[in-house]
Protein backbone atom coordinates (compact mmCIF):
# COMPACT_ATOMS: atom_id res chain seq x y z
CA UNK A 1 0.00 0.00 0.00
CA UNK A 2 1.48 3.35 -1.06
CA UNK A 3 1.67 6.46 1.07
CA UNK A 4 -1.14 8.25 -0.75
CA UNK A 5 -3.42 5.25 -0.38
CA UNK A 6 -2.65 5.03 3.35
CA UNK A 7 -3.46 8.73 3.79
CA UNK A 8 -6.73 8.41 1.88
CA UNK A 9 -7.70 5.28 3.82
CA UNK A 10 -7.00 7.02 7.13
CA UNK A 11 -9.09 10.02 6.06
CA UNK A 12 -11.89 7.67 5.00
CA UNK A 13 -11.73 5.92 8.38
CA UNK A 14 -11.93 9.26 10.20
CA UNK A 15 -15.08 10.23 8.33
CA UNK A 16 -16.64 6.82 9.04
CA UNK A 17 -16.00 7.10 12.79
CA UNK A 18 -19.32 8.72 13.70
CA UNK A 19 -21.70 6.05 12.37
CA UNK A 20 -19.34 3.23 13.32
CA UNK A 21 -18.99 4.52 16.90
CA UNK A 22 -22.42 3.07 17.70
CA UNK A 23 -21.83 -0.26 15.96
CA UNK A 24 -21.04 -3.46 17.86
CA UNK A 25 -17.37 -4.01 18.64
CA UNK A 26 -17.13 -6.80 16.07
CA UNK A 27 -18.16 -4.40 13.32
CA UNK A 28 -15.59 -1.86 14.52
CA UNK A 29 -12.83 -4.48 14.40
CA UNK A 30 -13.93 -5.67 10.95
CA UNK A 31 -13.83 -2.07 9.67
CA UNK A 32 -10.24 -1.67 10.89
CA UNK A 33 -9.26 -4.87 9.09
CA UNK A 34 -11.00 -3.85 5.85
CA UNK A 35 -9.96 -0.20 5.69
CA UNK A 36 -6.33 -0.63 6.71
CA UNK A 37 -5.90 -4.17 5.35
CA UNK A 38 -4.15 -5.27 8.51
CA UNK A 39 -4.93 -7.93 11.09
CA UNK A 40 -6.82 -6.75 14.17
CA UNK A 41 -8.37 -8.89 16.88
CA UNK A 42 -10.59 -7.89 19.76
CA UNK A 43 -9.16 -8.77 23.14
CA UNK A 44 -12.12 -8.85 25.52
CA UNK A 45 -12.75 -5.09 25.50
CA UNK A 46 -15.45 -5.20 28.17
CA UNK A 47 -18.31 -2.78 28.72
CA UNK A 48 -16.28 0.17 30.02
CA UNK A 49 -13.67 0.06 27.28
CA UNK A 50 -16.40 -0.21 24.66
CA UNK A 51 -18.27 2.77 26.13
CA UNK A 52 -15.11 4.89 26.33
CA UNK A 53 -14.30 3.95 22.74
CA UNK A 54 -17.82 4.90 21.64
CA UNK A 55 -17.60 8.33 23.27
CA UNK A 56 -14.08 9.08 22.02
CA UNK A 57 -14.78 7.71 18.52
CA UNK A 58 -17.85 9.91 18.31
CA UNK A 59 -15.85 12.94 19.51
CA UNK A 60 -13.02 12.43 17.01
CA UNK A 61 -15.53 11.65 14.26
CA UNK A 62 -17.35 14.93 14.89
CA UNK A 63 -14.04 16.78 14.69
CA UNK A 64 -13.34 15.03 11.36
CA UNK A 65 -16.78 15.97 10.03
CA UNK A 66 -16.24 19.58 11.06
CA UNK A 67 -12.88 19.55 9.27
CA UNK A 68 -14.56 18.16 6.14
CA UNK A 69 -17.19 20.90 6.37
CA UNK A 70 -14.50 23.59 6.64
CA UNK A 71 -12.60 22.00 3.72
CA UNK A 72 -15.69 22.16 1.51
CA UNK A 73 -16.56 25.73 2.52
CA UNK A 74 -13.00 26.97 1.94
CA UNK A 75 -12.69 25.19 -1.39
CA UNK A 76 -16.05 26.32 -2.75
CA UNK A 77 -15.70 29.91 -1.58
CA UNK A 78 -12.12 30.12 -2.82
CA UNK A 79 -12.51 28.46 -6.17
CA UNK A 80 -15.85 30.03 -7.04
CA UNK A 81 -15.14 33.44 -5.48
CA UNK A 82 -16.47 35.54 -8.40
CA UNK A 83 -19.77 33.68 -8.29
CA UNK A 84 -20.19 33.86 -4.52
CA UNK A 85 -18.77 37.10 -3.18
CA UNK A 86 -17.54 39.24 -6.05
CA UNK A 87 -19.70 42.24 -5.21
CA UNK A 88 -16.92 44.21 -3.51
CA UNK A 89 -13.68 42.92 -4.99
CA UNK A 90 -11.99 46.34 -4.91
CA UNK A 91 -11.56 46.02 -1.14
CA UNK A 92 -11.00 42.27 -0.95
CA UNK A 93 -7.76 40.34 -0.83
CA UNK A 94 -6.03 40.56 -4.18
CA UNK A 95 -8.11 43.55 -5.30
CA UNK A 96 -8.66 46.09 -6.80
CA UNK A 97 -9.14 43.91 -9.90
CA UNK A 98 -11.44 40.92 -10.15
CA UNK A 99 -8.62 38.79 -11.58
CA UNK A 100 -6.36 39.54 -8.61
CA UNK A 101 -9.12 38.88 -6.10
CA UNK A 102 -10.02 35.63 -7.83
CA UNK A 103 -6.39 34.50 -7.96
CA UNK A 104 -5.82 35.15 -4.26
CA UNK A 105 -9.07 33.50 -3.20
CA UNK A 106 -8.46 30.54 -5.51
CA UNK A 107 -4.99 30.07 -4.01
CA UNK A 108 -6.40 30.32 -0.49
CA UNK A 109 -9.17 27.85 -1.24
CA UNK A 110 -7.52 25.29 -3.50
CA UNK A 111 -3.88 25.14 -2.40
CA UNK A 112 -4.55 24.10 1.23
CA UNK A 113 -6.72 21.12 0.17
CA UNK A 114 -3.89 18.56 0.63
CA UNK A 115 -3.26 19.95 4.11
CA UNK A 116 -6.94 19.50 5.00
CA UNK A 117 -6.78 15.90 3.79
CA UNK A 118 -3.67 15.32 5.92
CA UNK A 119 -5.46 16.77 8.95
CA UNK A 120 -8.41 14.44 8.43
CA UNK A 121 -6.05 11.50 7.87
CA UNK A 122 -4.30 12.37 11.14
CA UNK A 123 -7.66 12.17 12.88
CA UNK A 124 -8.13 8.76 11.25
CA UNK A 125 -4.78 7.56 12.58
CA UNK A 126 -5.75 8.82 16.04
CA UNK A 127 -9.02 6.91 15.71
CA UNK A 128 -7.12 3.77 14.69
CA UNK A 129 -4.82 4.07 17.71
CA UNK A 130 -7.85 4.53 19.98
CA UNK A 131 -9.39 1.38 18.56
CA UNK A 132 -6.18 -0.59 19.02
CA UNK A 133 -5.75 0.60 22.59
CA UNK A 134 -9.32 0.32 23.84
CA UNK A 135 -10.70 -2.62 21.89
CA UNK A 136 -7.55 -4.57 21.09
CA UNK A 137 -5.64 -3.78 24.31
CA UNK A 138 -2.49 -3.20 22.30
CA UNK A 139 -0.68 -0.03 21.43
CA UNK A 140 0.41 3.01 23.39
CA UNK A 141 -1.58 4.83 26.08
CA UNK A 142 -1.31 8.32 24.53
CA UNK A 143 -4.34 8.20 22.16
CA UNK A 144 -6.83 8.57 25.01
CA UNK A 145 -5.59 11.91 26.43
CA UNK A 146 -4.75 13.17 22.93
CA UNK A 147 -8.30 12.41 21.76
CA UNK A 148 -9.73 14.32 24.72
CA UNK A 149 -7.40 17.27 24.09
CA UNK A 150 -8.16 17.30 20.35
CA UNK A 151 -11.89 17.28 21.01
CA UNK A 152 -11.69 20.06 23.61
CA UNK A 153 -9.51 22.16 21.29
CA UNK A 154 -11.86 21.58 18.38
CA UNK A 155 -14.86 22.46 20.55
CA UNK A 156 -13.19 25.74 21.55
CA UNK A 157 -12.37 26.44 17.90
CA UNK A 158 -15.95 25.63 16.86
CA UNK A 159 -17.37 28.03 19.45
CA UNK A 160 -15.00 30.79 18.33
CA UNK A 161 -15.82 30.10 14.67
CA UNK A 162 -19.53 30.12 15.41
CA UNK A 163 -19.31 33.50 17.16
CA UNK A 164 -17.50 35.15 14.25
CA UNK A 165 -20.18 34.22 11.70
Amino acid sequence: MGKLERVLRAAYYAVLSVPVAFAPTGVRARLVRRVFRSPFALREPGVWRSMVHTVLALAIGLVAWFAVFLLVVAAVRGIFYPLIAAHDYEHSWGGPTLAGAWAVHFAGGALPLPLWVLLIAGLGVLQLQLTRRLLGRIGPWWPIPVAVAVFLGAAAFFIAWLHQI
